[in-house]
């Protein structure tokens, strides 16, 4: 991947957090624009092709869970969440809006700037393309009434379409082609997320399962589709 075609737009009204980001982007190849705000990280988000977005949550004028939700009415440009905020709602939220990921303030400069990587790679297909089978993009993946086209890239249930983030259906595409295998949240990370060892937060599998799970089971304490291994991660059956 060569970083410097890649431009990352930072989205960040503490000046020496956004200075310091673009830095270190910089230092890595990487091109940047900054906003301070949520409007003008909106505005540039929806006028410019970037490959990445960093987005904090706590934002003057418009916060960072409504910039998410309006970039994704138009744009599938990968989003990382940057907060200070911990709260599991927060976690939730931000990836149901279509967030990809999210990393919590402070942050290891090493593990940000690997999970951009992963995330720009992933969103480039240079790790789909390189996973998939020929004709991949063609099959349809009937499991019961669930119902995967994946070259529509539509998911349907018992005859209904359902809506998921990207994320949430590349994670249901990698499970529905290894049915029965229990994947670890290790795993996941590293064949869905494209993280190696410590770059991913366990975390954000656990939220996007849940995610996922609540959208395609009827009672999600009582799953028919996406089930938990105890101590050893999950499957789809």
């Amino acid at each position: 991947m060569d970083n410097e075609k890649k431009k990352i737009l930072i989205v960040e009204d503490e000046k020496n957090i956004a200075q310091m980001l673009a830095f270190n982007l910089s230092q890595a190849g990487y091109g940047f624009d900054i906003a301070y705000d949520g409007e003008e990280g909106l505005k540039k988000a929806l006028e410019q092709d970037f490959d990445l977005i960093l987005l904090d949550i706590m934002l003057p004028k418009l916060d960072g869970f409504e910039v998410c939700r309006r970039i994704r009415v138009k744009k599938s440009t990968p989003i990382i969440i940057v907060t200070a905020r911990e709260e599991e709602i927060d976690k939730i939220l931000g990836l149901d809006l279509g967030a990809d990921d999210y990393v919590t303030k402070p942050f290891s400069i090493k593990v940000l700037l690997a999970r951009v990587k992963s995330n720009i790679r992933r969103a480039s297909n240079e790790l789909v393309n390189a996973d998939a089978a020929p004709g991949d993009d063609q099959e349809v993946i009937r499991i019961r009434e669930l119902v995967i086209d994946c070259e529509r890239y539509q998911v349907t249930n018992r005859g209904e379409q359902i809506i998921l983030t990207k994320k949430e259906y590349e994670l249901l595409l990698h499970l529905a082609r290894n049915k029965g295998k229990v994947f670890s949240r290790e795993q996941l990370l590293e064949e869905v997320w494209g993280y190696e060892g410590f770059y991913g937060d366990q975390n954000t599998v656990d939220v996007t399962i849940s995610r996922l799970r609540s959208k395609l089971e009827i009672d999600s304490s009582r799953p028919e589709y996406l089930f938990t291994k105890r101590s050893m991660g999950y499957y789809l059956k």
